[in-house]
Formats: structure tokens, sequence, C-alpha cells
């Protein structure tokens, strides 16, 4: 699947390739859900702003709550694949725990849309899992958000047990680690200025920030 980014920047009114579609969806998809919620954004929205049919997005998608659930899946996709190759890098606790954040925030910065209907779309929605798939699809979310948390909580009991961590509860501190970070979908938004380089300068800060609460001393 295509960066969010790409497929903003790239939408095309009639892309051929099903795949790109679907990226295309999504991304239109995420965008709407951030700036309406759940309850006030309709797949006419989300055609209209694509420049394309309904039907088009029912082809892929049978539902909203389905689409909903589908940008959400995604949003994890992207927090996975920037967490997990730093989590297994070189380096204590303390050392693969501050690439973890880094990464992260940089994931929240990256793709900031699908990351706010993450954070707020499971809880805030679960009246949307109408229908068996659905709340199929709701319990499997659920599960790879635990498996994201016990990813980051693998780091931290190796930290403590080499001892470049201080944490006495681990699963509260991995909770407080991620809930300082996924708050950056309330407070950051992109600019016009910013650089892949200003990003990077940013998630370093807070990590590091964040990394102080938690290490050794």
């Amino acid at each position: 699947m295509s960066t969010p980014a790409a497929v903003a920047r790239s939408r095309a009114p009639r892309a051929a390739d099903p795949a790109q579609r679907r990226d295309e969806i999504l991304a239109t998809a995420a965008e709407c859900f951030m700036v309406n919620g759940f309850d006030a954004t309709s797949i006419d929205m989300i055609a209209r702003r694509m420049g394309a049919t309904k039907g088009l997005i029912y082809h892929h998608y049978p539902a909203k709550a389905d689409l909903f659930f589908a940008v959400i899946d995604y949003g994890m996709d992207l927090c996975f694949a920037a967490a997990e190759p730093a989590a297994r890098q070189e380096g204590d606790g303390a050392a693969r725990l501050l690439a973890v954040l880094e990464a992260h925030a940089m994931t929240m910065m990256e793709s900031v849309a699908f990351q706010k209907v993450n954070t707020q779309g499971v809880e805030m929605h679960l009246h949307g899992a109408s229908t068996p798939g659905q709340r199929a699809m709701l319990a499997r979310l659920t599960g790879r958000r635990d498996a994201f948390e016990a990813l980051i909580g693998g780091v931290v009991a190796d930290g403590v047990r080499d001892g470049s961590l201080a944490v006495d509860d681990a699963p509260l501190a991995v909770k407080t680690l991620l809930g300082a970070i996924n708050w950056m979908t309330i407070w950051y938004r992109p600019r016009p200025t910013d650089t892949p380089e200003s990003r990077r300068g940013v998630a370093g800060r807070i990590a590091r920030t964040l990394l102080a609460g938690v290490a050794s001393r």
C-alpha cells in the first residue's frame, strides 16, 4: 500500500489499479473521518472528495463501518511497520525504547489522519460494529492494539532486566508512554514548512523527554 502522503499528493480521479484505488479510498476516508467524525461522515462525502461514485466505494467496502475499521487497520499497519524494526535493533532496553518512541512519534506525524482515527475510533464507535463481520473486525483490531502494547512492553521488560530502565509497573509505563505520543493526534497539524528532518527533530525531542522519565539514573 502506498504511503498516505503519496496517495494524497497523487490522487487521480480515475485510478485503474484496484490496489491503488483502495489506497485512495482509505486516504480520503481517513481525512473525512478525522475532520468530521464517524457519524457526520457519509459515503457520499467521501465519494465527492474523491471525484468518484458511491458504487466504487461500496465495491471495496460494503458499509461505512467496514471502511472505518479498514482505516484503523491500516493506521495500525503503519505503527507496526515503524516500531518493529526499532524494537529489534541492537542496544540495551533504553536505547531500543528511545528508537521505538521516536519511530512511533514519526508515524503520528507522517500519517496523522489515519492515527487520529486509530487512537479515537475503537472506543468511540463500538456502535459501528453492527454485523458479525464487523464485530469480528473490532475484536481483531482490539487484539492488534494489545499486541502493539506488548511489543513496547517487551522492550521495557528488557530494559528493566539489563538495568537501563527503572520501571516498577511496566504495563502502566507502556500505556503512559503510548498515551503521550498518541496525544500528538490532538495537537499536531502538518504545516507547509514541515520536512522529514524537522519531523525527526520533533520526534527525537519527544522520545528523549519520555525516556528521561523511565531511564535509570
